[in-house]
């Protein structure tokens, strides 16, 4: 099993919203290396769904992937803001995954309070510069923060 942090703006989809919809598509990625992790995600790998340009940032709650990485349909999709006239139905080039919602945290833990654990020091996201959507975690990262749950 992998285990991964997923970013998404609340303002375009939410936990929440992952909570009524029990099941969606993670779509619109638009970056190579992201892209490549995508493909190496299996069904049953952990999530966590990180609420990005928040008040605040942070971790807003749990999911798993529901299916593994197929075409991002919206890439082909003229009138999509997530068109890409490179792709297409023969070399789709960009991936979605579905992800199934877990569980929701009690709050939201913060980028602040994942920096003040030692044991996380590693974490992509804590990375000065880092801006990928999609990250891997370590098993022992994992059961850190969900220690935060």
């Amino acid at each position: 099993m992998q285990y991964w942090l997923m970013k998404c703006e609340p303002s375009a989809y939410s936990i929440d919203e992952l909570a009524r919809d029990i099941t969606s598509s993670w779509e619109g990625v638009r970056n190579y290396q992201v892209r490549n992790f995508m493909r190496t995600m299996k069904v049953g790998d952990k999530a966590f769904f990180y609420h990005s340009n928040a008040n605040p940032s942070g971790i807003a709650g749990l999911m798993e992937i529901a299916k593994k990485a197929y075409p991002d349909p919206f890439a082909t999709q003229e009138n999509h803001k997530y068109f890409d006239p490179k792709a297409t139905a023969e070399n789709p080039i960009w991936l979605s995954v579905d992800v199934r919602f877990v569980a929701k945290a009690r709050e939201v833990i913060s980028i602040q309070r994942l920096r003040e654990i030692p044991e996380l020091a590693d974490l992509m996201i804590l990375q000065r510069g880092s801006r990928l959507s999609i990250t891997p975690i370590s098993a022992a990262e994992f059961e850190t923060i969900l220690g935060l749950f």
